[in-house]
């Protein structure tokens, strides 16, 4: 384990733009860098490097990150991984920390089980040199078209006729009887036998998305015997290692690919993605022959929001075209289906066609997956109505998964269209799934938050009233208790960040912008500013904490307020903005990680058309907008603490604690219109 001493001086060490370079022609624009993404195919640069603030981010794919996520995305590094490569580059001697006897052994097992799941990759494929494996094996993936180059890549094998040539190897290697059993390599009969998993058969090692063998599937090449079991496939079964739900064949050689030409060609076996890779299009995953997980896309996801999903043109190509489809569409990639010419799978029209053949095929046949649903199933529904209201419900409930609301109604749009029905119709139905979704949804979050006994606090409880407009002036009298909203919010969680108070959000969010931005440098106040002491100066991040102190305020949002506890615990330490800034960046919490990341590559809207145009220096905006901001802020607490007061007459019915109450509520009001006053609000 890497000290968290040394974490930090490798974090300091690194520099975005001399780590990016190593792997990117950068070119010098402005105050930053730019390059042609090394994600994805373009031919204008979107790509941008900041060394002020230590992040790269590209405009066109979306990637972003510091000099270690940079690392950990291009050369499919993990954390650890990445930090031992810019320590390397440093020269920062890494002395490990002495672990746990449990984390060792935790360790320990995890990588002894990936040792012997390569180990296993290594016999299967010298296996494949062996008199039997040449005539048996490699003959037989000669005869479906793979090269030496894409068998050897791959790391396909052959498991030899004996059952019982792996697991000898294997112990006479050194690897433990234990850990081939729990690699799924291995089985041990009650008699005590150890006999191997996988024989007579050739063999697909499936790797990891960094490139470890972690399970194998098998085929085999003998024919069926009447009345014995039959397998033709069998694969490895579920390990510490190995999760099939998680897992996509052929991600790691795709990965890139997938990136580049932002999209992901999804087939069903190992010989699809194995022919379409040696044709030229390496941009193929497979799903093994099961419907698609959530995992699996999410796996998908990381590198491209597009799919493109190719089956056989038979009946059951086309029922598999229609599974697993919907969690794709609830994660919001966009889906394109082909469907092959009848009796041909991918493998099969990959060797009977050229590159440019396939792809003009994909590029003419490809169908959103609405319009491929709606054409199959308004063919079996023919003239009955009631088949046909059943098959728009459906539609409808398809298109009712979408996140995006653009493209539910342009789909909603078509659909009508082509059903010749009323467009309202299909929106009520929409609007009907999507309650049903939504409020699932909400419960499955709720049992979540309870699991995790997240516990909020009071101050979470009650948003600001909703008769609040920053344009008009308040009204005098109060308005009748009945329309004093008391609805609790509830959290919303966008990626790691979570947003319990939304009205608070954009004041928090502008806030912290500030400090993670500008937290250390000075406000140079005019003389006539209220804010002006003579003789001394004060910090952007000092100014907000104390003002914020003085009126006893704190963040209502739990994302904002953690990274911004954070902040305030590095800076007392004594670190420059610059350190802070790659310590949030960089922290092992995701949560604060991703805050610092959005804020931080965000461009700052300090925005007034007039500022925008004139050549106004940041320390002068800052003047303006930081104490602006602030009262923005304030007013909106004073906002929820009248609602507060207010709310709480109807429940005491002492006649001197409610003249008491009336009297806070007219002071917080006086208060308020003060800074609207400032703010030009009244």
């Amino acid at each position: 384990m890497i000290p968290q001493e040394t974490v930090n001086r490798i974090l300091d060490a690194a520099q975005i733009v001399d780590v990016v370079r190593d792997f990117v022609t950068l070119k010098k624009a402005g105050a930053d860098y730019k390059a042609c993404c090394p994600f994805h195919n373009e031919k204008t640069p979107s790509f941008s490097v900041s060394p002020s603030k230590g992040i790269y981010k590209c405009f066109g794919c979306g990637k972003s990150g510091t000099a270690v996520g940079f690392v950990m995305e291009h050369e499919n590094m993990t954390y650890v991984e990445a930090l031992r490569y810019l320590a390397k580059k440093y020269n920062i001697e890494i002395v490990e920390k002495e672990e746990s006897a449990e984390e060792i052994a935790n360790r320990q097992r995890h990588e002894s089980l990936l040792l012997v799941s390569e180990f296993a990759g290594k016999f299967y494929q010298d296996s494949l040199q062996t008199p039997d494996g040449q005539v048996i094996a490699y003959q037989y993936f000669r005869s479906r078209g793979l090269t030496d180059e894409t068998i050897q890549k791959y790391g396909l094998g052959w498991a030899p006729v004996s059952r019982t040539d792996f697991s000898q190897a294997a112990r006479a290697a050194g690897y433990k009887e234990e850990f081939l059993i729990d690699a799924g390599l291995s089985i041990k009969y009650d008699d005590g036998r150890l006999v191997d998993r996988f024989h007579d058969r050739v063999m697909f090692p499936i790797h990891s998305h960094i490139g470890r063998v972690i399970a194998f599937g098998g085929r085999t090449l003998a024919k069926p015997v009447p009345g014995k079991p039959y397998a033709k496939y069998k694969n490895s079964p579920e390990t510490e290692i190995y999760v099939k739900s998680s897992s996509l064949y052929g991600i790691y050689f795709a990965k890139s690919e997938i990136s580049k030409k932002d999209n992901c060609i999804l087939v069903e076996g190992y010989l699809d993605v194995l022919q379409m890779h040696q044709l030229g299009l390496k941009n193929v995953v497979a799903s093994s022959g099961t419907s698609l997980t959530v995992d699996q896309i999410r796996m998908i996801r990381k590198f491209t929001n597009n799919v493109t999903i190719i089956y056989d043109g038979d009946g059951a190509g086309i029922k598999a075209a229609l599974r697993g489809i919907g969690l794709i569409l609830k994660e919001g990639l966009n889906v394109k289906i082909v469907l092959l010419p009848d009796g041909q799978d991918p493998d099969d029209f990959a060797r009977k066609h050229t590159l440019d053949q396939v792809q003009d095929y994909i590029d003419q046949n490809k169908q959103d997956f609405i319009g491929f649903k709606s054409d199959l199933l308004l063919d079996e529904a023919g003239d009955d109505p009631l088949k046909r209201a059943g098959l728009i419900n459906d539609i409808a409930d398809t298109i009712a998964l979408i996140p995006d609301a653009v493209i539910r109604a342009m789909y909603v749009r078509s659909t009508a269209s082509k059903f010749e029905i009323d467009e309202r119709l299909l929106v009520e139905r929409i609007s009907s799934t999507r309650t049903e979704m939504l409020e699932d949804e909400q419960r499955q979050r709720q049992r979540e938050i309870e699991r995790k006994k997240v516990v909020r606090t009071s101050d979470d409880q009650v948003p600001p009233p909703e008769y609040v407009d920053y344009g008009m002036e308040y009204p005098d009298e109060m308005p009748p208790m009945d329309e004093v909203p008391m609805l609790e919010p509830e959290p919303v969680v966008e990626g790691s960040i979570v947003i319990n108070a939304p009205d608070f959000a954009p004041c928090e969010h502008e806030l912290l912008k500030f400090i993670l931005e500008y937290g250390c440098s000075d406000l140079m106040f005019d003389r006539d500013s209220k804010y002006y002491v003579a003789g001394e100066t004060i910090n952007v991040a000092e100014f907000i904490d104390g003002t914020l102190a003085d009126d006893e305020h704190d963040f209502e949002n739990q994302s904002y307020r953690k990274v911004y506890e954070e902040y305030f615990r590095l800076y007392d330490e004594g670190l420059t903005q610059q350190q802070i800034q790659t310590r949030l960046l960089n922290s092992m919490d995701p949560e604060i990680a991703e805050v610092a990341k959005e804020l931080l590559i965000e461009k700052h809207q300090l925005t007034v058309a007039n500022y925008e145009k004139s050549m106004t220096s940041a320390a002068t905006l800052l003047v303006q907008f930081v104490p602006k901001s602030l009262m923005i802020y304030q007013v909106k607490k004073l906002d929820k603490m009248i609602s507060e007061l207010m709310a709480g007459l109807t429940s005491n019915d002492d006649l001197e604690a409610q003249v008491e109450t009336l009297t806070k509520i007219s002071d917080l009001t006086r208060t308020r219109t003060m800074l609207n006053k400032e703010l030009g609000r009244v």
